[in-house]
């Protein structure tokens, strides 16, 4: 396997067998490493990538950086995949490719607290390469990249192409604020004017990327902080 070249500012950080980007990201920034340190695990069936931020910002503001790594990818993916391929994405960190669950995102940081500036945030994420378990075509809402016409897509490049763009996205996010990538991301995400089990109608996000739910005559609000993993 070819190791991935990052651009500048970010550096590239392997691990193997079953070890677990997201964790080893979350041990190496409690230490003390560098932002900008992508933690990756790329097996034959399935690819994993850990992001370390060190936000100047409060958590609350920082979790941009779930959506912002999700356009990223959604933009990678589409620029490598065949035209007919479409990749979206769930609210939660859901990746879909073509309407099927191929994959998804994680985030964890140092506090919960969403008026505490963290001293790091993590932003993991992990997809399906091959299906390893039922055959294709018996879970139908299941899926893995290479089932679904991405057999060019060697998973190499897709690491170093989704830390491209989503260096691009962060730039864009310093300069711009979140109006661009918020407009980018509800373009993408999926569910928006459907049920969300009883809770709700989906009705879209807030201008921080919170889910907005409407119930009967009340709208209520789920931060995207509600989303962050604990150690």
């Amino acid at each position: 396997m070819n190791e991935p070249v990052f651009p500048p500012l970010l550096t590239g950080h392997l691990v193997q067998g079953g070890e677990d980007p997201f964790e080893r990201a979350q041990a190496m920034a409690a230490l003390g490493c560098d932002a900008g340190t992508i933690v990756y695990n790329i097996q034959a069936d399935h690819l994993r990538a850990a992001i370390v931020f060190a936000p100047e910002v409060t958590l609350r503001d920082a979790m941009a950086m779930l959506p912002l790594c999700a356009v990223g990818f959604q933009n990678a993916l589409g620029a490598l995949a065949p035209p007919e391929v479409a990749v979206h994405l769930g609210w939660d960190g859901l990746i879909c490719v073509n309407g099927a669950k191929c994959g998804g995102f994680r985030v964890a940081a140092s506090s919960t607290d969403p008026d505490e500036t963290p001293d790091w945030l993590i932003i993991g994420w992990e997809l399906a390469l091959l299906q390893t378990g039922d055959a294709p075509g018996e879970t139908p809402d299941v899926t893995a990249l290479y089932d679904e016409g991405c057999a060019d897509v060697s998973a190499t490049q897709l690491v170093e192409s989704w830390s491209r763009h989503m260096l691009t996205w962060l730039n864009r996010w310093q300069e711009d604020g979140n109006a661009p990538l918020h407009g980018e991301w509800m373009g993408l995400l999926r569910g928006v004017g459907e049920p969300i089990g009883n809770a709700g109608v989906f009705l879209g996000t807030d201008e921080r990327f919170g889910m907005l739910i409407r119930d009967g005559a009340d709208t209520h609000l789920r931060p995207l902080t509600d989303l962050l993993e604990t150690a």
